[in-house]
């Protein structure tokens, strides 16, 4: 499985994405899967990757969390989690994104 986070360049929360991954992965048995970093800089870089908010997770590609309409940009994002709104997503829908994202 790809694993990706992306963020725009001195975002405060890409690293507490990244942390909250690779918790993810390793609470799954995942321990072997790599998280790949990837700063995005510009807005055609943001189109192309999908990118739609720093932090933006792909898996194998794929945004798990993306709002239809939601335009690609050069912009902090905010997940709606069970407590409200965060800059990275909620632990236990992350979780499922990885189980359906990961190779049985």
């Amino acid at each position: 499985m790809k694993v990706e986070v992306l963020a725009v360049l001195d975002c405060p929360n890409a690293e507490p994405a990244v942390l909250q991954v690779r918790r993810a992965l390793d609470t799954l048995g995942l321990h072997d899967t790599e998280v790949t970093r990837r700063v995005i800089t510009d807005q055609q870089q943001a189109e192309r990757a999908g990118f739609t908010g720093s932090p933006t997770i792909l898996l194998n590609g794929r945004d798990p969390f993306a709002e239809p309409g939601r335009p690609a940009g050069l912009a902090c994002r905010v997940y709606r989690t069970t407590h409200g709104f965060a800059g990275t997503p909620d632990p236990g829908l992350l979780l499922q994104a990885l189980e359906t994202a990961s190779p049985s």
